[in-house]
């Protein structure tokens, strides 16, 4: 191999990478070089293609020199290696089993460098490796392809979201999905859909609907992968996110002064210049607004559907669910229940299919009962819930069972009617609350926690004695209420009304400032004047009446007529009396609910008032936050009635978005008492071997002096010398008692300075 220079000077052999360099330097000058290689590139091509698996080392290692030539100058002439890419898509794709390794990855490596240089595009490259990626038997071929595509689709979506070519890769794994659900070759799919995921790349609803997809196939593997996705792949991506903002923070100050004080170099300038962009990187991500990150489980199309089809399919029908062992069907049964509970689904079958699960000789039982726990709503028909309750009830709480065992399904039954109180009956309610008395610590704790539930939710189910002060008095006061099937409370905003109040404060303080009276209004027409409130902005701007004009179509007032004005004019029917000289009982009966009525509409049109006559700005959003904040401190400091009733939300808000698993279950049967063994393991942890022999306070001096800890002045004044202290112990018995009186006072002046040099500084 030769090259000639300009100016006609004669050929010298130069290897390859230097040709590589001259030609990026001058690729005018050696297109002649490059034709060249590109006509022996070519034979070698022909001729490894006849026979690809049979090639030696040298040949091989040759046409990989030439390859690797190519790839690197091919952008300078484009016209001339305009088949290059297609050629190395065709030996990949009918050859990739018998290539070389080193040859195969080079291949691989020439491609990610042509889509780098923009000789070829992302769905050019993608849909090339993909295939191989599928098929491919090697084991390392399989994960550099991984790693490259997963590559190329975050460098594509790095400064802006790439969506034509993220459309195209979501049908590509959609269709590798669907065309054959027994396939393995779909873990592929489910494999790169998570990572992609994870890292942020594809957080839309087209990614979920491939692994919704998933979870529906006939190959295990691709459905326990979709399904541990759905189940822990945004807390994986919480994980990363923290991992990455966890960064050690760079000190720029510090490598500033050492490239001063240091022997000056390239490379430390350029550590420095990196630096300080990874800084200015990191400051402009701070600056970036957070994104929405949805979680999968919202992101479903339709989730009713996808639930009752994942649970007929892979747990109903005993035909199709033998395929799947139990670890699998486990979490299978764990998305189902997270789906109906978090979504409030109704899938009635479901429930009597625990029936036969629920018996302490299952494996895994607990995993059962959290599951059963976390498809539990208040949406639920008690009619299914109840023969649940009452075998679990039967199977797992009696004396005869352990303690365990007990105390497990004390804390499931718990869990279900924290979801659904009605699920319940009085008098098992009244029997499982005496297990309060248990000696078992786990078993008693559990049994508590079902008490102070119901006496929050319905303390009328419980015995007088075991309702409590706050449960008794609610009752009376009609406060507690039982809430019904189905009944659900107003939405709103939350906390509108301590923001309602503050701005009613401050408008009193302005008025205040001015002078004028506390209860006028923020309108007043008092002799054809009119009074306005200043707010810093125009109310009238924002007044719905102050921008429609009178002939705009708007409330006609219409005059009554002379029957009505005449009813009006009616003084009120007197209330009748009885011979005891009471009311009657309905008409007191009827006017409290007339009263109740006229209150709730009252405090209706008082915290809706806000919302819908008002657009909060960011100030009031900002101000509204500081409220609730405030509000939840007061609770958190308030009463124990307070406590309660957040820790009955909690209970009742726990399985929204993290769900319930398996050690919330067994919780209480980890109270037990240990065993020895287990004490005496505990008292070793993080002690020295006592083969020395020695006393607790030497093991502790010998600590700190490990640790370069100094010791305090009585170990040092113990350590001094005898004949040091004589003298001044001598000293001390010939003391007087005023002498003694001044030393003392004086180490009380000193003690209250703070020591001999004091703290007053």
């Amino acid at each position: 191999m030769g090259k000639r220079k300009v100016g006609a000077l004669e050929k010298v052999d130069i290897d390859l990478a230097t040709l590589q360099y001259k030609i990026r330097r001058d690729p005018k000058s050696y297109e002649d070089n490059f034709l060249q290689q590109w006509g022996q590139y070519e034979s070698q091509r022909e001729v490894f293609l006849v026979s690809p698996a049979t090639a030696t080392h040298e040949y091989t290692k040759s046409f990989h020199d030439l390859v690797d030539l190519i790839a690197h100058v091919s952008d300078c002439y484009r016209e001339h290696a305009q088949s290059f890419p297609d050629d190395l898509k065709a030996i990949l794709l009918q050859h990739h089993e018998v290539l070389h390794p080193e040859l195969r990855e080079k291949m691989v490596g020439s491609l990610v460098l042509l889509k780098r240089k923009d000789v070829i595009d992302s769905s050019r490259l993608l849909t090339t490796l993909f295939p191989i990626l599928v098929s491919s038997p090697s084991k390392s071929l399989r994960a550099l392809l991984f790693q490259k595509i997963v590559g190329d689709l975050r460098n594509s979506n790095s400064k802006s979201t790439n969506h034509p070519l993220n459309r195209t890769i979501q049908t590509v794994l959609f269709n590798l999905v669907t065309g054959d659900r027994t396939s393995p070759k779909a873990i592929w799919a489910v494999k790169l859909t998570r990572e992609l995921w994870k890292r942020q790349i594809w957080t839309d609803a087209k990614t979920v609907e491939v692994m919704k997809e998933a979870c529906l196939s006939d190959n295990e593997k691709v459905v326990a992968g979709a399904t541990r996705f759905f189940l822990g792949g945004d807390k994986e991506r919480e994980e990363l996110e923290d991992e990455s903002s966890d960064d050690e923070a760079i000190d720029l100050q510090k490598m500033k002064h050492q490239l001063g004080i240091n022997k000056k170099s390239k490379k430390k300038a350029h550590a420095y210049r990196k630096a300080v962009g990874k800084l200015h990187k990191q400051e402009r991500a701070k600056s970036k607004p957070h994104p929405l990150n949805f979680s999968a489980f919202h992101l479903l199309h339709d989730p009713q559907g996808f639930a009752e089809q994942l649970f007929q399919k892979h747990l109903q029908n005993t035909s199709r669910s033998n395929r799947l062992n139990l670890e699998n069907k486990l979490l299978v049964l764990q998305l189902v229940t997270r789906l109906v509970g978090l979504h409030k689904l109704t899938v009635v079958p479901l429930y009597s299919w625990f029936v036969k699960y629920l018996t302490p000789r299952q494996e895994s039982v607990t995993s059962v009962l959290a599951s059963l726990a976390q498809a539990t709503h208040n949406l639920v028909p008690p009619d299914c819930l109840e023969p649940l309750v009452q075998k679990i009830a039967n199977e797992f709480v009696s004396e005869a069972a352990a303690a365990e065992v007990a105390a497990a399904g004390l804390n499931a039954i718990r869990e279900i009617c924290a979801r659904q109180p009605l699920a319940m009956q009085d008098t098992l309610l009244q029997d499982l609350v005496q297990y309060r008395k248990s000696k078992d610590k786990g078993v008693m704790m559990a049994a508590k926690g079902l008490l102070s539930l119901y006496r929050e939710v319905a303390a009328e189910m419980l015995a007088k004695k075991d309702r409590g002060k706050d449960a008794t008095m609610g009752l009376r006061s009609g406060e507690v209420k039982q809430r019904r099937f189905g009944e659900e409370e107003a939405g709103g905003i939350e906390g509108l009304e301590l923001l309602e109040k503050w701005k009613e404060e401050q408008r009193k303080l302005k008025r205040a400032e001015k002078g004028l009276p506390e209860d006028g209004g923020e309108k007043k027409e008092e002799g054809g004047g009119e009074e306005v409130e200043d707010d810093g902005f125009n109310s009238s701007d924002w007044d719905v009446e102050s921008v429609d004009s009178d002939d705009s179509g708007g409330w006609i007032a219409v005059s009554h007529s002379e029957d009505e004005e005449e009813e009006e004019s009616k003084p009120a029917p007197k209330k009748r009396k009885t011979k005891g000289g009471k009311e009657d009982e309905d008409d007191s009966e009827d006017e409290d609910e007339d009263e109740e009525d006229a209150k709730l509409d009252a405090e209706i049109q008082r915290i809706s008032k806000l919302a819908t006559t008002t657009i909060l700005t960011p100030a009031d959003l900002q101000k509204l936050q500081e409220l609730r904040m405030e509000a939840r401190l007061s609770q958190t400091l308030g009463g124990s009635k307070n406590r309660a009733q957040r820790k009955l939300e909690e209970a009742l808000a726990r399985h929204a978005e993290d769900g319930l698993t398996a050690e919330q279950i067994e919780a209480p049967a980890k109270l037990r008492k240990t065993t020895k063994e287990e004490r005496v393991a505990m008292a070793k942890e993080n002690k020295p071997d006592r083969n020395e022999h020695k006393s607790t306070q030497a093991i502790r001096r010998s600590k700190n002096a490990a640790e370069g800890k100094s010791t305090s002045n009585k170990e040092k004044a113990r350590q001094k010398n005898f004949l040091m202290t004589l003298n001044k112990a001598k000293q001390k018995q010939k003391r007087s008692l005023v002498q003694t009186r001044n030393v003392l006072r004086g180490h009380l002046d000193r003690a209250k300075r703070g020591g001999r040099r004091g703290n007053n500084g």
